[in-house]
């Protein structure tokens, strides 16, 4: 929960990089001016949210790249916080503290149970060393990863669309109201103009995802696996904790960069579905179509927009998130 705290900023620039909504000034007329204790400049800097992402950052690659990225993110983090106010910077926070709980326990509680139930099914999985036993097996991690993911993405989905709304929404609606009321009534408006499918939208994108748990599960393993072959070789009782922490760290973290950055377009396809209609048409209506119309009318690097903002939001929360795992279960002797 901490981490999704400090990190809701990232998530919310992720999103709005990841949707189309703010890359054209919408049609209708907007405020000019907010409240402002000096005066000094308030109609310049209340702009609609709809130019947030409509200036073109030149293509840059390598070292310079990275870099401008992160400038670019920070700056559209101020630029928010200027504009609509730092409340801005955590919107969804309440159903991102809500979903958290029961996605990571959805998560974690298949993936060793799947990965024991394919082992005892399946014994004579193939290892990669001999003494191994299934439960070692890659292919046994990929369909316990598989499983992990179908259930995660399927129980927490109403969640997630609901925050995805929430991160999109006008700076006027629900302005000053708890996050938990905003949800409640955004939750209610899905229903009521879309039905309870509404909740389940991009839930095709998400199930395209479970390819990124399946990567991070396998890849975390054998990381994992390294590490700790490592920290025997090196082992001594003043470096074992420090070197065992720094292991699961490392391949957790490891593990989860490279599953996003391979599998990361699934999450701006998953975006478009899920942001709301304009002007009552649902331009985004299916996952093949959603990828092929993004491809379309703004090029294959429009699938990997948010994608800076994301990784600072993932790789530190995932590196917390399995230690912590390992640290309980290791404590519990399972």
């Amino acid at each position: 929960m901490a981490g999704a705290i400090v990190t809701s900023p990232f998530d919310v620039v992720k999103t709005r990089l990841q949707s189309d909504l703010f890359r054209e000034p919408a049609p209708r007329a907007v405020p000019t001016a907010i409240p402002s204790g000096n005066g000094n400049g308030a109609a310049a800097v209340m702009r609609h949210e709809a130019e947030m992402a409509a200036k073109k950052v030149p293509q840059r690659t390598g070292i310079a790249g990275s870099l401008w990225q992160f400038v670019d993110t920070m700056y559209l983090i101020r630029r928010i916080q200027v504009e609509e106010g730092w409340r801005a910077l955590y919107k969804g926070l309440g159903p991102s503290l809500v979903g958290i709980i029961p996605a990571r326990a959805i998560n974690f509680y298949f993936y060793p149970t799947s990965k024991a139930f394919l082992a005892k099914t399946f014994p004579n999985a193939p290892t990669e060393k001999e003494g191994q036993t299934a439960e070692d097996s890659p292919v046994i991690h990929l369909g316990a990863a598989a499983i992990a993911g179908v259930m995660t993405s399927t129980g927490t989905n109403p969640i997630w669309v609901v925050k995805t709304r929430l991160q999109l929404s006008a700076k006027a609606a629900g302005a000053g109201q708890p996050e938990s009321h905003q949800a409640l009534k955004m939750t209610a408006s899905i229903i009521k103009n879309e039905g309870i499918r509404g909740l389940y939208r991009g839930l095709s994108a998400s199930y395209l995802g479970v390819s990124e748990g399946v990567i991070q599960w396998t890849l975390y393993e054998r990381f994992k696996r390294i590490g700790r072959t490592r920290a025997v070789d090196l082992e001594d009782s003043k470096q074992s904790l420090l070197g065992y922490v720094g292991s699961i760290v490392g391949a957790s973290g490891g593990a989860k960069a490279v599953a996003s950055l391979i599998t990361y377009p699934h999450e701006v396809v998953r975006t478009r579905l899920r942001q709301p209609a304009v002007n009552g048409v649902q331009k985004y209506t299916g996952l093949l179509q959603t990828l092929k119309l993004v491809i379309k009318e703004e090029g294959v690097a429009s699938l990997y927009g948010g994608l800076t903002a994301h990784m600072f939001r993932v790789v530190p929360n995932a590196a917390c998130m399995f230690l912590i795992y390992e640290l309980v279960a290791a404590r519990l002797g399972s």
